[in-house]
């Protein structure tokens, strides 16, 4: 037994744990390098870039590391590159390990929701802002477990470097049994050594996932304190300089425009505000615009003129058209022909004609002042309704980390969550998350607000929560918007005009009322009549 023990204290085994240790550092450090490469070139556009990436990933997968590990030791010296058999067996291990961690890093990236990178675009993020901010922190928490698997990997795999007679502590393990015959002793010491490195990396795993768990109570660890989607309390701070500033008004992101008489809601007067509108600058101006999906058309030559002020409600069945024109107005989709307008701009293209890159595009829409609410809420799972809303603020306005807090409070008070400013969207009802939505929507005072089916993922008790919201927003402040909807009666209620779409095109519209009581296409009429019969079993229950 005591020889047993004076085993671990050898100090032949303990050089072989320290070889053991430095070779998988190595191939971790460098596999984790060359597969960031790689990920990022079988995600990037140019498919040759995604082609070389995939091929690199199959011969590497597809041949064994102990030969890999001979080719680097024996074979790159015919070409006048040496290594040390440490450094080979490091390199060796790194280029193995890189197509797995490469194959890791962008499954993570691809399991975030495609909502959320959605929204970011819609708020003016650039590629490598959403990147940054978005996607890798969602990535990255869910790649832990694989990481730490991969390490364990690795850390076994390093075994293998005895083959080009590195002296890691499988190798001296079995060169100590060879001069002494105690053979399982000895084993079983250097298996306990395994052990024991293997539950350090493991240690170190749980550790890192509960320093990134976000429903920690205080999830300001150590770790986070140095990663980009940080919790931070700034309720102190904020406090302190409301004190010490005068007071101001609202910090705005976009310059002051000033705003329409609020809607009227009797006919007349809404009559009167329709040809007062009639006089306003146009916000949006749509001119036949054509977008197919594969051969399907999905919007044929559609002509759209939304003034400043005005509500436009957008109707029909579903396929008609109308997400992928609000898609098309926030340049979320490229469309194949025709031209949009916001505020006098044409979207899409630079003054001398030619299409704009995607980091020109997300300064575009960040420009031009349209927000976007989707059907899904999709707010940023891995930050609070105070972060969903203060972080684009900062990050793409510019804004000050209080002052955009600020900003944040404000509207989460304006939309009645004030108490659950630092929820996670986890933790919220669909209604509150749509909500926190709307709210993230007019952080940066948009010139046109664009709802894409705001209501049409919530239970129905949580409808009127929402559309309380966007009422007070079109009848109170006089905000230009854009509205899919199905709801007829709110359309009625809000609206100073609705268009029909069907086929991806506008088949009828005109005055909100006129159109809903008195359609005079037979389409349009059909649709009502189908969406009032899906309602009689509302009112009768």
């Amino acid at each position: 037994m005591s020889l047993f023990v004076h085993y671990f204290s050898l100090p032949y085994l303990l050089e072989g744990i320290w070889f053991t240790v430095v070779v998988t550092a190595l191939g971790l450090a460098g596999g984790l390098i060359l597969g960031l490469v790689l990920a990022a070139m079988q995600l990037s556009r140019f498919w040759m870039l995604a082609a070389f990436a995939r091929g690199y990933t199959v011969i590497f997968r597809g041949t064994p590391l102990i030969l890999q590990m001979v080719f680097a030791y024996d074979a790159l010296p015919q070409i006048g590159l040496k290594l040390s058999a440490i450094g080979a067996a490091g390199l060796a291990l790194a280029a193995n390990e890189a197509p797995f961690i490469a194959e890791m890093l962008r499954a993570g990236v691809l399991g975030v929701d495609r909502g959320q990178v959605l929204a970011g675009q819609a708020l003016g993020m650039t590629p490598a802002l959403l990147m940054r901010r978005i996607i890798a922190p969602q990535a990255i928490r869910t790649m832990i477990p694989a990481f730490g698997n991969e390490t364990v990997s690795a850390l076994k795999n390093s075994s293998l470097a005895s083959v080009i007679s590195v002296q890691e502590l499988t190798l001296r393990s079995t060169q100590l049994a060879s001069s002494t015959f105690d053979f399982f002793s000895i084993f079983f010491a250097s298996g306990l050594i395994y052990l024991g490195l293997t539950t350090a990396v493991s240690v170190i795993q749980l550790f890192v996932e509960r320093a990134l768990d976000l429903d920690r109570a205080t999830p300001q660890g150590r770790l986070a304190v140095f990663l980009p989607w940080r919790r931070v309390d700034l309720a102190t701070k904020l406090r302190l300089a409301e004190q010490a500033a005068a007071p101001t008004a609202p910090t705005q992101v976009l310059p002051d425009t000033p705003l329409p008489p609020p809607r009227p809601t009797s006919r007349a007067d809404r009559a009167r505000h329709a040809a007062m509108v009639e006089r306003n600058n146009v916000a949006v101006e749509v001119t036949d615009l054509r977008k197919k999906y594969g051969t399907q058309p999905v919007l044929d030559g559609l002509d759209l003129t939304v003034r400043v002020g005005e509500v436009v409600a957008l109707l029909g069945p579903s396929g008609s058209g109308k997400s992928t024109l609000l898609r098309c107005i926030n340049h979320l989709e490229n469309w194949d022909s025709g031209m949009v307008r916001v505020g006098g701009r044409r979207l899409g293209h630079r003054d001398d004609g030619k299409p704009l890159s995607p980091r020109e595009i997300a300064n575009e829409r960040a420009d031009v002042g349209v927000g976007m609410v989707f059907q899904q809420f999709n707010l940023f799972s891995h930050l609070t309704a105070r972060e969903n809303i203060a972080g684009p603020l900062r990050w793409v306005h510019g804004m000050t980390r209080i002052d955009a807090d600020r900003r944040a409070r404000e509207l989460l008070e304006r939309v009645g969550l004030s108490h659950r400013a630092d929820a996670l969207p986890r933790h919220l009802s669909g209604g509150q998350q749509q909500r926190v939505a709307i709210a993230r929507a007019l952080a940066p005072n948009p010139s046109v607000l664009l709802l894409d089916e705001p209501t049409s993922a919530l239970d129905p008790e949580l409808v009127n929560e929402v559309l309380e919201v966007i009422r007070r927003l079109a009848v109170d402040d006089g905000l230009t918007m854009i509205i899919a909807t199905h709801q007829i009666r709110f359309a009625d209620d809000v609206a100073d005009r609705v268009a029909f779409l069907s086929g991806g095109s506008i088949i009828e519209e005109g005055p909100a009322h006129d159109v809903l009581t008195n359609p005079r296409n037979p389409l349009t009429a059909r649709f009502l009549s189908i969406m009032e019969a899906d309602k009689a079993p509302e009112r009768t229950a």
